[in-house]
């Protein structure tokens, strides 16, 4: 996987632009990268709906869930499928709106140095070998990419907005992305 330093894309990957991004803070670097899992409706998978979501056009009378957020203006750099296919809507260099009010080491506002990724998935649902090494392989590229990722902490959205999240979840298993990191590291 090749991300291209000065445009903050990655080579070859699906795009969906949304324009629910901006610019970084000026000296703000990358030190930090968010998992989320997302899933719309809850629970289910597939369809266009997290593109519709982060591009300000997920239909409110489509869904009883997609009404009470369809106003949001989020976005994330990343959705991870569950077949492990990638969806990028930000570029790396940007900030997404990914992570809202958070604080992570005494650093408020997360967006302004992180890397927001969402895994196609639910707190409750395990996430699919494929999401795993798609994940993996990500990171291994952004850290190739801004060396500073390599002593970033990686955490969940539960993690920088614990009384406002509870993603990626329980399901999430923590243990094996460390694995795959440590594999692909040695």
């Amino acid at each position: 996987m090749i991300i291209d330093p000065e445009s903050g894309w990655i080579e070859g990957v699906r795009r969906v632009p949304s324009p629910n991004c901006d610019a970084r803070p000026r000296g703000s670097g990358l030190d930090l990268i968010v998992v989320h899992g997302i899933s719309l409706p809850p629970g289910e998978f597939g369809g266009p709906w997290i593109d519709r979501l982060f591009t300000n056009e997920l239909p409110a009378e489509r869904h009883p869930y997609f009404a009470t957020v369809c106003e949001l203006r989020v976005s994330a750099h990343v959705l991870i499928s569950r077949d492990g296919a990638l969806t990028q809507y930000v570029a790396f260099v940007n900030r997404a709106w990914h992570a809202g009010e958070s604080s992570h080491r005494g650093r408020e506002w997360c967006n302004d140095f992180s890397v927001g990724i969402e895994l196609e998935g639910a707190d409750d649902v395990p996430y699919a070998p494929a999401q795993y090494r798609a994940l993996a392989a990500l990171v291994g590229a952004l850290r190739q990419t801004w060396p500073s990722l390599y002593e970033a902490d990686i955490v969940g959205h539960c993690d920088i907005a614990p009384d406002r999240k509870t993603d990626p979840g329980p399901s999430f298993d923590w243990d094996r992305l460390e694995k795959l990191l440590s594999d692909r590291a040695g």
